[in-house]
């Protein structure tokens, strides 16, 4: 932990984020890989997890909101970069001349990229995306016909080029689970649709990173990987971390602020979930839901706390996760102010994982990363040059 901040920090490995995209680069077999850097790269910091990525092989990165995608464009990538989530309004003639690929669920969005397309002189290039069954966004299959037809043409005119058919999993982390064919089956009918009007898309891409991992038949041209490439696995049970060869590539760090005896009998935090059964040292860590902690890991009459590494020991988050405080009950542990402690990152280093974490507080490890507050500062090691802030 950086000397430079006093008492709590995330560290990104970033040559944990190269490593795992050069994996799933390797898994991919001929398909391409597309890194998602969505949601400031899953809270590990955009332009430099998208740089790391495109060290590990990815020839894609994809973000959700078009204001990511711009970023990158600003920090100098130039490589293919497809944002797909937006409402009316949004800044497509920005995207487009940023050469920024986008996506089209109905012919609203059409209409609206073709729009850009006519004030700026530049193609869009569009990927259109149909629901497979997740039910979320995309074209429902009786919609599909009509979002095709009016890319078809946006693209006769000269506004568009299709270049991309895509949709999205919904249980691809069960992969025996019976929607997945069903969703596959409903991709290539729409596929084969698309392809019979006159659409010849570079890219067909349907694999997010457990399809990647599990599902090869649905790889196609190009695949999404998302928390994969974070070194955090999609299906726990299933494909763990360490066995499909991922390295978590964040950690989350603190210093004890305070470690004091109390006797027994003594609650602990707001509502008194825990009280003490014995003497004992109790630990302050400074960090709580103001920085991202969850508070469903409060530990006590509601369940048995969240991991930390205090010392050389696991121990469990005690009483109730505060604004920006929790405590831990060492026992009689010798520990002081200013003694290190993790609260997640590598399991080969013996230390609690975001997926630890995420069964604690009834989540998934997604939800552990991508909410650790931007206060905290970042360190981030390697691939760049070594340690920074």
């Amino acid at each position: 932990m950086s000397d430079a901040v006093p008492h709590a920090e995330v560290e990104i490995d970033l040559n944990a984020i190269r490593d795992n995209v050069a994996q799933l680069c390797d898994r991919a077999g001929d398909a391409q890989v597309m890194a998602v850097v969505k949601g400031d790269a899953y809270g590990h910091g955009l332009v430099r997890a998208a740089r790391a990525a495109r060290a590990g092989g990815a020839t894609w990165l994809g973000t959700a909101v078009l204001a990511e995608a711009l970023a990158l464009r600003a920090a100098g990538d130039r490589g293919r970069l497809m944002a797909w989530l937006y409402a009316p309004g949004e800044r497509f003639a920005d995207a487009l001349a940023e050469e920024i690929d986008l996506s089209a669920s109905a012919p609203w969005t059409v209409d609206a990229i073709a729009d850009a397309a006519r004030e700026t002189g530049r193609t869009a290039r569009l990927h259109l995306k149909i629901d497979t069954g997740l039910g979320r966004s995309g074209a429902a299959e009786a919609r599909w016909p009509e979002l095709v037809d009016a890319a078809l043409k946006a693209q006769a005119e000269g506004l568009v080029n299709v270049v991309g058919l895509w949709s999205h999993f919904a249980v691809a982390d069960e992969p025996e689970h019976p929607a997945n064919l069903a969703q596959l089956e409903t991709y290539h009918s729409a596929v084969a649709m698309a392809e019979s009007r006159g659409v010849a898309p570079e890219v067909r891409h349907l694999a997010n990173s457990a399809a990647t991992l599990m599902l090869p038949q649905a790889h196609f041209d190009l695949v999404r990987t998302g928390l994969s490439i974070y070194g955090l696995s999609p299906s726990p049970q299933a494909a763990p971390a360490h066995e499909i060869g991922l390295r978590p590539a964040m950690s989350v760090r603190a210093r004890l602020a305070l470690v004091k005896r109390v006797p027994a009998g003594q609650g602990i935090s707001y509502g008194h979930l825990h009280v003490t059964d014995r003497e004992t040292n109790l630990a302050l860590v400074p960090m709580g839901y103001a920085d991202g902690i969850p508070r469903h890991g409060s530990g006590g009459a509601g369940g048995p706390g969240a991991p930390l590494l205090v010392g050389d020991t696991i121990r469990r988050v005690t009483g109730r996760v505060c604004m920006d405080q929790l405590v831990v009950d060492i026992g009689d542990d010798d520990l002081r102010a200013g003694d290190e402690v993790v609260l997640f990152g590598d399991p080969a280093r013996g230390e609690p994982s975001a997926q630890d974490w995420a069964d604690a507080c009834g989540t998934i490890s997604y939800e552990i990363v991508t909410r650790m507050a931007p206060r905290l500062p970042r360190t981030y090691l390697g691939a760049d040059g070594g340690t920074s802030q």
